[in-house]
C-alpha cells in the first residue's frame, strides 16, 4: 500500500511538533518484531526534510558483528558495497542481489575511507599502511600516496574524487594513536587535507586551518568542500562542526574555510556536542553526516540543508562512523555504525562518484 500524502505530511508534522528526545530502546536483534510505520527514528525536524523520508519504508540492520565500521562505499557495476572493519584488518562486502556479506579483503592496511574513482576502480585510505592505495582492474594495487614532502603521512582516514581525476583526503592521524586501528608511531605531519594529482601523483596539501580533518565531500556542483572537523577528540579548544570551503582554480586551489555547521543541538532539554565523521551529499545539496559521541537520540545521522540548518535525523543504536548512498537507484543511504552495518531508503539520490 501506498502512503497518502496527506497522511504522510501529518506524521511529519508530528514530529516537529515536540522536544527532540532519546530513543525507546528498540530492539535490531534477528527475532525483532517489525517496526510500525512511519519509522519513529526517522525525524524530520525542519518541514524541508519532509520529502526525503518515505512513509512506509524502515531502518534496517544488514549486518553486525564489526569492532569499528567504516569507509562505506558504493559499486554501481559490481552493485555490491564495500566497507572496512579497521581493527580486524578487513574489508568486507555486501552483495545488493541476495545480502551476502563476505570478507572482501584481508589484510587490508587497517583501511578506514573507501571511495571509486570515475573509472570505476577502487581507492581506500589505509591506517595501517599509512598510504593511499588504487586497486586495478587486474587486482594489483598501485601507490598513490604515502609520503608529503619527505615524511610518512600520519594515517589517511577518508577522501572524494574530483571530476579533474584529483584525489582529495583527509590525514588526521587517528590510526597511528594507537595499536588498535593501525601501528602506534609519532605524528610527523600536522593534521592536513591533501590532493593527489591525477596525471603526475603530486601531492599538495590545501589546508590544515582544521584540528583533525575527518569526513570530505564535495557539493553536487563541486563548488564547495565540506570537512568534518573531529579535533575536539584530542584537543580541547577544538569546535566540533562540519566546516566548509569554495573551491577555486577548477578544483586546484580553496578559499578561506568557515564554519558550515554546528553539531550542537538540544536533547533531553540540554545543548549536547558530539562529532561529525563521514559526510556525503546529496543531488539537492543537502549534506548527510555520520554522528556520534553523545547516545541515545543523537547517535545516527543528521542531515543539514544547504544553509547548514538541521533539517533531519535517522536515530542508531550504535555511533555512525561513515555513510554512502548506493543501491540500483542511488536512493539507498548505508550506514557503517561502530559494529553494524544499516540502511534506509530515502527519497533522494548520492551526489558525485559514491
Amino acid at each position: 500500500m501506498t502512503i497518502g500524502r496527506r497522511t504522510f505530511l501529518a506524521a511529519a508534522a508530528a514530529a516537529l511538533g515536540g522536544p527532540l528526545l532519546a530513543r525507546d530502546g528498540r530492539d535490531y536483534g534477528p527475532n525483532a518484531p517489525p517496526i510500525r510505520y512511519p519509522d519513529p527514528d526517522i525525524m524530520v525536524l525542519d518541514k524541508r526534510f519532509a520529502k526525503y523520508k518515505i512513509g512506509n519504508t524502515p531502518i534496517q540492520r544488514l549486518y553486525t558483528g564489526c569492532l569499528w565500521a567504516e569507509g562505506t562505499a558504493w559499486c554501481g557495476q559490481g552493485r555490491y558495497l564495500v566497507w572496512s572493519d579497521i581493527p580486524n584488518d578487513r574489508q568486507l562486502r555486501w552483495l545488493d542481489d541476495d545480502g551476502h556479506v563476505s570478507v572482501f579483503r584481508k589484510p587490508a592496511g587497517n583501511s578506514n575511507g573507501n571511495t571509486f574513482d570515475w573509472e570505476g576502480r577502487q581507492i581506500s585510505f589505509e591506517h595501517g599502511n599509512r598510504r593511499v592505495v588504487r586497486y586495478e582492474h587486474n587486482g594489483k594495487i598501485t601507490v598513490l600516496a604515502d609520503r608529503y614532502q619527505g615524511k610518512p603521512l600520519n594515517a589517511p582516514n577518508d577522501g572524494a574524487v574530483h571530476p579533474d581525476g584529483g584525489i582529495w583526503f583527509t590525514d588526521p592521524g587517528y590510526g597511528i594513536l594507537m595499536d588498535y586501528e593501525g601501528n602506534k608511531a609519532p605524528l610527523e605531519l600536522k593534521e592536513a587535507v591533501y590532493r593527489i594529482d591525477p596525471k603526475t601523483l603530486k601531492i599538495e596539501k590545501m589546508t590544515d586551518e582544521i584540528y583533525k580533518p575527518n569526513g570530505l565531500c564535495f557539493s553536487p556542483d563541486y563548488k564547495r568542500l565540506y570537512v568534518a572537523d573531529t579535533g575536539a577528540s584530542h584537543y580541547p579548544e577544538a569546535p566540533r562542526n562540519i566546516k566548509v570551503w569554495d573551491v577555486l582554480d577548477d578544483g586546484k586551489r580553496l578559499g578561506k574555510g568557515r564554519e558550515f555547521a554546528s553539531m550542537a543541538m538540544e536533547l533531553n532539554g540540554k545543548e549536547v556536542a558530539g562529532l561529525a565523521d563521514g559526510i556525503r551529499c546529496d543531488i539537492d545539496g543537502n549534506l548527510w553526516a555520520a554522528a556520534g559521541w553523545v547516545g541515545d537520540g543523537y547517535d545516527g545521522v543528521h542531515i543539514f540543508a544547504p544553509d547548514g540548518t538541521r533539517i533531519g535525523l535517522i536515530r542508531l543504536p550504535e555511533i555512525c562512523g561513515n555513510l554512502c548512498f548506493g543501491g540500483v537507484k542511488r536512493n539507498r543511504l548505508f550506514m557503517a555504525a561502530s559494529q553494524s552495518l544499516y540502511a534506509v531508503y530515502v527519497e533522494t539520490r548520492g551526489a558525485g562518484v559514491t
